[in-house]
């Protein structure tokens, strides 16, 4: 679930860039102790050595973070928008008698058709992440990034969770993928979407039909781009060796996860 560091980032970063009243009372070097300070304050109380951070916005903030933190690396879980926009849409109707926040109005969330259209849309919900990480996959900072198929994780997580470690280059942890817990009531109900961060126990697919209607589906099960990334410097944890091959990947061990 995303956390607040990066809402407060963006927020301070406005207030002090040109066109705020305070923006030529701070300079840059004041700018990125200001900005650096906000994860110091945030993270004061917790004692490790590597922290992660979620949020959809860190891939449009590249240059900005890479400036704060210059050996951090970006986890992106990525998973086909079309299975996105049906899980979304179950989570909708799910909650049939409820008025999610998802939508600014009647309008869109009339029809499946507008429901979906509004979260694709560029600052929306799914389709601001899909924007901002295919700017990353390009970046001067691509081979700080590592993308992870959600499909491929869910299904051999034993395989998936080692390569991440090997990227980050810190030691393996023994996960149990048995007894995973996390739910949010609290930010799910203000959201009037009850369960939409509730996870299963066991870490394992769960294959279903779509409900979303054929066209639709068809539409954003096209907008995959990174299974097809030239001339990219993203690594990736993917189930198609063939394509990897092709691409920069992660090393040797990551082409055993085949299809």
């Amino acid at each position: 679930m995303t956390g607040p560091v990066a809402g407060l980032f963006e927020g301070v970063l406005n207030q002090v860039s040109a066109g705020s009243e305070m923006s030529t009372m701070v300079n840059e070097a004041q700018r990125a102790r200001i900005l650096r300070g906000l994860f110091d304050s945030y993270y004061a109380d917790v004692d490790r050595p590597v922290i992660f951070d979620t949020s959809r916005s860190w891939t449009a903030n590249l240059p900005a973070l890479m400036r704060l933190f210059p050996d951090a690396k970006v986890i992106c879980l990525v998973r086909d928008l079309a299975w996105i926009m049906d899980s979304m849409e179950r989570q909708f109707r799910g909650n049939a008698f409820e008025n999610t926040r998802l939508f600014n109005n009647p309008g869109e969330r009339s029809t499946v058709y507008t429901r979906v259209e509004a979260m694709a849309g560029a600052n929306r919900l799914v389709g601001y992440p899909w924007h901002a990480l295919r700017e990353a996959c390009y970046s001067d900072f691509a081979d700080r990034l590592v993308l992870v198929e959600y499909d491929l994780l869910i299904a051999r997580p034993a395989e998936v969770m080692p390569l991440l470690y090997q990227f980050l280059g810190e030691e393996k942890f023994d996960h149990d993928f048995e007894n995973v817990e996390y739910d949010a009531p609290g930010f799910d109900a203000q959201l009037g979407l009850d369960g939409l961060h509730r996870v299963h126990k066991k870490v394992e697919p769960r294959p279903r039909k779509t409900i979303l209607p054929p066209d639709l589906f068809e539409k954003y099960s096209q907008l995959a781009f990174w299974r097809n990334l030239p001339d990219s410097k993203a690594f990736r944890i993917v189930a198609d060796q063939a394509a990897s091959a092709q691409q920069n990947t992660m090393p040797e061990a990551t082409q055993k996860i085949d299809s």
